[in-house]
């Protein structure tokens, strides 16, 4: 336990400072349910798609987004492996699960391994060891372009001892989440780099990992984390994801243990998630995700000067209460501004 607190005290400034943007970005973020539910849909569906894609072809797998839409539409693919299409479908299934039942998943050994044998469900291969802890030694391996296994670069945990590592592992993370005394995204990072450390099962650890880290962000607050690919950040990345990992994997269990690589390279991922989340309440994209009475609310604030809710709630058609919500997502996305305060507060476009 204390040895797993350690490698997240003490870090540098830039690590914090990563931190602070990417919650100042979360702070400015509207939930999805105050935005158009119909927009939302879509865009959750493709990323469901770049998601699966990515996290696959990081693995060797060799199925375009286009392919996996195609073939997740029930469409036939006969110049892919069945393996590479049973992987998608898993990965697609889980995930899109995790999506949309992520509140009721809690974090355990169970369900990490319920998740491992959804995640290996369709693979014919994968049957005799889906949701167990490996039996045989493994290792990571990297994969090219072509999905060519270009070698080792890790030896991982051995089999014997990996049940007991993964119970302290487990327990410390969600203690550590539970006692709020060190930042989610510190613990969430520490637990991913020692989880691949350990490669706990015999395959898809990489995929497992994350969805995860889906779970997670999500669990933690981080509720954009459906609409904008943490693992498409990942896969533009994937030297670099490599070389993270092994430069801070290599160091555990030393007595100088340093993962600031791993984290470095994780929050800046998850920065650039950040920022493309807040992209998406952009000027050019609000109509998009407003929905439709909110937009009516906003449409009318173009035309005037400024307006009192009950002259918006008048003109525009819209009740009061729904001029009430679509003021508060307007202003937090600072389409509009208050004036006056009571009876006689007003709005206007910024």
């Amino acid at each position: 336990m204390e040895r797993r607190d350690k490698r997240i005290d003490n870090l540098p400034q830039n690590i914090w400072s990563l931190i602070n943007r990417i919650d100042y970005l979360k702070g400015q973020w509207i939930g999805g349910a105050k935005l158009n539910p119909q927009a939302l849909g879509r865009l959750k569906r493709s990323v469901l798609v770049t998601s699966t894609g990515a996290s696959t072809r990081i693995e060797g797998a060799r199925l375009s987004d286009e392919d996996v839409e195609k073939f997740m539409r029930g469409l036939s693919l006969q110049k892919f492996a069945d393996r590479d299409k049973q992987e998608v479908r898993g990965y697609f299934e889980l995930l899109d699960n995790v999506f949309q039942t992520w509140k009721h998943i809690p974090f355990s050994e169970g369900v990490i391994k319920q998740l491992h044998r959804e995640l290996l469900k369709y693979t014919d291969k994968d049957e005799r060891h889906r949701g167990e802890y490996k039996k045989m030694e493994n290792s990571v391996e990297m994969f090219d372009e072509s999905g060519k296994s270009v070698g080792v670069i890790f030896k991982t945990t051995p089999a014997y001892l990996t049940p007991k590592r993964m119970e302290d592992l487990v327990g410390w993370t969600s203690d550590a989440l539970k006692r709020e005394e060190r930042h989610p995204l510190l613990v969430m990072a520490a637990f991913l780099v020692e989880f691949l450390a350990i490669h706990p099962f015999q395959d898809g650890n990489g995929r497992l990992s994350r969805v995860l880290t889906n779970l997670l962000l999500l669990k933690t607050g981080y509720e954009y984390v459906p609409y904008v690919s943490h693992e498409k950040l990942v896969e533009d990345e994937k030297a670099g994801y490599y070389v993270a990992l092994r430069k801070s994997q290599s160091t555990l269990e030393t007595e100088h243990e340093n993962i600031v690589p791993w984290l470095e390279f994780f929050l800046n991922i998850c920065l650039q998630q950040a920022q493309q989340a807040i992209e998406l309440l952009s000027h050019e994209n609000i109509e998009r995700i407003l929905s439709p009475k909110q937009l009516a609310v906003w449409r009318y604030l173009e035309t005037v000067h400024e307006a009192s809710p009950g002259e918006i709630a008048k003109a525009a058609k819209v009740a009061r209460p729904t001029v009430s919500q679509a003021i508060d997502v307007l202003l937090r996305l600072k389409k509009i501004e208050r004036i006056g305060q009571g009876r006689t507060t007003r709005y206007r476009k910024i």
